[in-house]
């Protein structure tokens, strides 16, 4: 375990660009598409922060967790867990599936390993 400095201002500049959109924005592309793909790179980011381990280790791993939450709203897992109306647990963890947001990931993941690469 270790900390990275430069990973850690990614992370807060992410983080603070992902509540700006939660709060601010309400589009078609932007909210929905944009907050996805940025929120692979946050994820990549963070982990990046606190553990030494190869990018593309990180990047596979972060893509397939985020595959997983896809999944789960397919399966409507907030509901399952009785955190429905939780505006909170709708907002992290999401209600809908959509093929868009597994594209999102992808491209995120794509972009961030390139880069870090």
């Amino acid at each position: 375990m270790h900390f990275n400095k430069k990973y850690f201002f990614f992370s807060c500049l992410l983080f603070l660009i992902e509540v700006g959109i939660a709060l601010f924005v309400n589009d078609a592309i932007i909210r929905p598409y944009g907050g996805d793909f940025l929120a692979v790179i946050l994820l990549y980011y963070i982990v990046r922060t606190f553990f030494d381990i190869a990018v593309y280790k990180v990047a596979i791993g972060v893509l397939l967790f985020s595959y997983l939450v896809e999944v789960l709203q397919y399966f409507q897992i907030v509901n399952l867990l009785g955190l429905n109306g939780n505006r909170s647990a709708e907002v992290i963890i999401g209600t809908s599936f959509s093929w868009g947001d597994i594209i999102a990931y992808t491209l995120g993941i794509m972009l961030v390993y390139w880069v870090d690469k």
